[in-house]
């Protein structure tokens, strides 16, 4: 017996509707953050450890493509620029600042905190997607991978599972969730709520 498609498109509520624009939206917020995180720990790993900086440009590389294509995605789901965008900036910039001052550890700590915190949102995403938007899904499907390569090198490279450096992982992800809640003006607990139930 054949197997219904469990992808196939439905008609999307207007609640639905708002709930993709804010995916969109986070995730161009989200990638544009990385760029900025990124770019710092480029910027001081330039100074004082050079031998990351070959592996940071390409991670970098990866967000600017995701950047565009989120970017891309928003105009036909009557999405805009995330309004706290100077949070994710400024924020970004800081945090790659910071934590590359602490060294290799500090930011490959941080990759993998911010990466594991993301992964888990494209999950919730993508699971409220499915039958609702196949394209996104799709887009969010084609990043997936390359954001999961770089939560296991960035885990492979943390030597020190220190007190502290799991303490700096865990603010890092609350952080991260925190501006992923205030970006989706809270769907993303809804969307995390639907994956379990």
């Amino acid at each position: 017996m054949p197997q219904a498609d469990t992808n196939t498109e439905k008609p999307i509520c207007m609640r639905d509707a708002l709930t993709i624009a804010r995916i969109v939206r986070v995730n161009h917020a989200g990638e544009f953050g990385a760029i900025r995180i990124y770019s710092a720990q480029i910027l001081v790993s330039g100074w004082f450890w050079p031998d990351c900086v070959p592996t940071l440009s390409d991670m970098l590389e990866d967000e600017q493509r995701h950047c565009t294509l989120f970017r891309d995605a928003m105009p036909v789901r009557r999405s805009r620029p995330c309004r706290i965008m100077q949070f994710w900036s400024y924020g970004g910039w800081m945090l790659g600042f910071l934590t590359a001052l602490l060294g290799r550890q500090g930011i490959w700590a941080c990759t993998a905190a911010v990466e594991a915190t993301v992964h888990r949102h494209l999950d919730d995403q993508l699971h409220f997607l499915k039958g609702r938007d196949p394209e996104l899904s799709d887009i969010i499907l084609s990043i997936r991978d390359e954001e999961i390569a770089h939560l296991q090198h960035a885990e492979e490279l943390l030597v020190s599972r220190s007190l502290a450096s799991r303490l700096l992982g865990t603010v890092i992800s609350m952080a991260t969730d925190s501006l992923i809640w205030l970006s989706t003006w809270g769907d993303s607990t809804r969307m995390a709520r639907a994956l379990k139930s």
